[in-house]
């Protein structure tokens, strides 16, 4: 039998707002660069067109299997063993921190992205019954 701890990135009733010194005051579609998909627009596709579908856990394992080119019938076994070690959280993420993208989970720990100028962010960072999070800043200081 396997021992060993499957750690989770997974937040409920939370709203991950921008980091302090995001450098934009509206949300930005992240841009490609040249024929392959960042990170940023990995996670930006996936939750932006499947909003409240997937849980943080969910869009970090599917952008890594992407990136790295992990087969269908491989990604059980590479899921367990990516979850094995502790991974960034979606605070750290580029949507959060670079493009303008606030990060709501709800109940489930299902997630939706929130531009930082839209009416939807402004209710949600007002929201008491939400725990709230800074996204994690890009620069010390």
């Amino acid at each position: 039998m396997k021992d060993f701890r499957i750690h989770t990135t997974n937040y409920q009733n939370t709203f991950i707002e921008v980091a302090d010194d995001c450098p934009v005051k509206i949300g930005e579609v992240p841009p490609q660069k040249g024929d392959n998909k960042t990170v940023a627009n990995s996670q930006f596709d996936l939750i932006a067109n499947n909003p409240y579908k997937y849980t943080s856990d969910d869009v970090l394992f599917q952008v890594f299997a992407e990136r790295n080119k992990i087969n269908r019938n491989e990604q059980p076994a590479a899921r367990e063993q990516f979850f094995s070690k502790g991974q960034p959280c979606l605070r750290s993420s580029p949507l959060a921190k670079r493009y303008g993208w606030g990060v709501h989970s709800d109940g489930e720990g299902k997630v939706a992205i929130y531009a930082v100028d839209s009416p939807e962010y402004k209710k949600l960072a007002k929201d008491k019954a939400l725990q709230h999070v800074r996204a994690m800043r890009s620069r010390r200081g």
